[in-house]
């Protein structure tokens, strides 16, 4: 069996699945309501995450887009309308293909600044990656395999299934949860999104003080990131 006939089998059979179906609703709603308060802000003009200070490292980058003017308010209207094309089954993958550049950039950005909310864009470019594996019959022609008659025949639909997939909840489960520990031991240190947050992540620092000076070059001084890291890092030694 050729590449592309393993996954058309392997879909098919997820496809079939009532719950893996409810699974594809559910990621269609909740990333579209991800984007629908941020679009909101955006097209009226308001500052996204606003009590984000602007000397956090994000914070600089929230401030500079929000005074990009038209380019800000084209971005909301993005959002908006890729939450819509979401809501409609029709338009569902459509919507899917729009929102993995946008959250995919979202993501790295995340981590980029060591922001807190690295967790929740991690799960969310995961549930879109999710509902484009869902609709891979339809974007399988523009995939690198070879389309053979073995894989029209295993494409045509199959009764549904009630069957709990159990294996697979059970694989979210454990992908959700290795995001958020992983997470939490991948910085040493993180700017937290006030003063006081950062400030309160000091206590169980290896070195409070380093910690502290951390902080306050983030939050007081309004420096780079990296500066301020190096200075942390200079200080624990």
């Amino acid at each position: 069996m050729s590449i592309s006939g393993r996954l058309n089998h392997a879909y098919d059979e997820a496809k079939g699945n009532k719950w893996l179906r409810y699974f594809a609703v559910f990621c269609r709603v909740v990333l579209a309501l991800g984007f629908i308060p941020s679009g909101i802000v955006k097209v009226m003009g308001e500052r996204f995450a606003s009590g984000l200070s602007v000397n956090h490292p994000l914070g600089h980058y929230l401030e500079a887009l929000h005074r990009t003017e038209y380019y800000y308010t084209f971005i909301g209207i993005s959002q908006l309308l890729i939450a819509v094309l979401l809501l409609i089954p029709r338009t569902a993958l459509l919507g899917a293909l729009m929102y993995f550049p946008i959250i995919l950039n979202i993501c790295i950005l995340a981590y980029a600044v060591r922001f807190e909310g690295t967790r929740i864009t991690t799960l969310m470019l995961l549930a879109n990656i999710f509902l484009l594996c869902w609709d891979y019959n339809r974007i399988k022609h523009i995939l690198p395999f070879k389309q053979t008659k073995e894989d029209d025949y295993l494409a045509r639909e199959k009764p549904v299934s009630h069957k709990f997939p159990s294996l697979f909840f059970g694989g979210v489960f454990v992908m959700i949860a290795a995001v958020i520990i992983i997470n939490h031991f991948m910085y040493d240190i993180r700017p937290g999104n006030s003063r006081i947050e950062c400030t309160n992540g000091c206590a169980g620092n290896s070195d409070p003080k380093a910690c502290l000076e951390f902080c306050g070059c983030i939050h007081d001084q309004g420096k780079q990131l990296h500066e301020c890291l190096n200075e942390y890092d200079k200080a624990k030694e």
